[in-house]
């Protein structure tokens, strides 16, 4: 009884993590429009974008219009992702909504006066606060439920398919102000926004390759498997120049698990020769899935 209680609970503190974060992301994405983007009357991508733009011609407010065509849009995330991820995306929905009502007229001059500059900030800013999003199964809807059943079921990155999606949102701009200037900005900030997604998301899952040659191969092999909870695969290899034979070690671990290993390494055998290159994918047990 008191394992299931200490189960739930830490299931519980999972959840609520997951939405505290999972608000900050949204905070972020938010902040991004209404300090940088709207002001500068710049047109991304996304329902957000079509929003902005709808906003540009008719002076409905962003939020209105946001919160309207998601709600039709959301059952389609419930069909393809499940209801988790339904209730996770109305969450995202109502949030996003709430802040664009709060922030939409802080400002009715943009935050810097060059345009381009909006673009870039604005454009990192949202594509950072929706990979937290991400990162924690959550969405923004609009585009964004279009790449995360696209990434779901293949290896497509969710910024990529976003780009492509948004290209058509982006060039109504062009009928509300017909200038050039600004449709061009708005593709500038739907780059930012694709590139700053992908490296976040990518960023805590790169993996790396490593090649060691030790004398004291048995220890290392030992501490990667047991401490670092990664697997070995020990090669037979011969030195060419001394003829010898040794043994080599080899691991795929993640980026952000090699300054331990490297500082074992050392303690252990301060003479060890170390291999590392970064992999561009790794798939199966304790990476990533593969998808087909």
């Amino acid at each position: 009884m008191f394992t299931k209680l200490v189960a739930t609970d830490k299931k519980l503190i999972k959840i609520i993590q997951d939405y505290v974060i999972m608000t900050f992301g949204l905070f972020l994405f938010a902040m991004a429009w209404t300090l940088f983007v709207i002001p500068a009357e710049i047109a991304g991508g996304g329902i957000s974008g079509v929003a902005a733009v709808v906003y540009y011609a008719t002076n409905i407010p962003v939020s209105l219009t946001y919160l309207t065509i998601n709600i039709f849009l959301v059952l389609i995330a419930i069909k393809f992702l499940g209801a988790n991820f339904g209730v996770k995306t109305i969450f995202s929905i109502v949030v996003v909504s709430g802040f664009f009502a709060l922030f939409q007229d802080a400002l009715s001059e943009p935050l810097v006066d060059d345009m381009f500059l909006s673009a870039v900030l604005g454009g990192m800013i949202s594509g950072v606060g929706l990979g937290i999003v991400f990162s924690r199964g959550g969405s923004t809807g609009g585009t964004d439920i279009i790449a995360m059943i696209i990434n779901k079921y293949r290896n497509v990155s969710p910024g990529r398919v976003i780009m492509l999606c948004d290209v058509v949102i982006i060039a109504s701009v062009y009928f509300v102000f017909q200038s050039i200037e600004k449709l061009v900005y708005g593709y500038v900030m739907m780059w930012v926004v694709s590139y700053a997604l992908d490296s976040f998301l990518s960023g805590a899952n790169r993996s790396a390759q490593m090649f060691i040659i030790s004398k004291e191969y048995e220890k290392i092999a030992e501490y990667i498997n047991t401490e670092a909870i990664r697997g070995v695969t020990l090669l037979d290899g011969t030195g060419w120049y001394t003829k010898n034979e040794t043994k080599v070690i080899m691991s795929i671990v993640r980026k952000k698990e090699t300054g331990a290993i490297f500082r074992k390494i050392k303690q252990i055998d301060p003479d060890a020769f170390i291999s590392m290159g970064s992999v561009m994918g790794v798939y199966g047990q304790g990476f990533d899935k593969l998808k087909l």
